[in-house]
């Protein structure tokens, strides 16, 4: 999966996570508010990891261009 790919979906289970936070702390629900937490939990690490993944592409490229600028 790509960089993009993985800030996209990390965004998505961040928002699903709060969502089911806020609807497990309306009806009482201990179980609902520990599944969105780890939800959230799983969304932060998918966006640290697409993150990383575009530092590394851009170090990459940086290294490259360098290179081909000295050919």
């Amino acid at each position: 999966m790509g960089s993009t790919a993985d800030k996209i979906k990390g965004t998505a289970n961040d928002a699903m996570g709060n969502i089911k936070q806020g609807v497990g702390k309306a009806v009482g629900s201990d179980k609902l508010q520990a599944e969105g937490l780890a939800q959230e939990t799983k969304g932060d690490a998918q966006k640290a990891l697409g993150n990383a993944k575009a530092a590394v592409k851009d170090g990459a490229n940086k290294v490259a261009d360098a290179l081909n600028k000295k050919l």
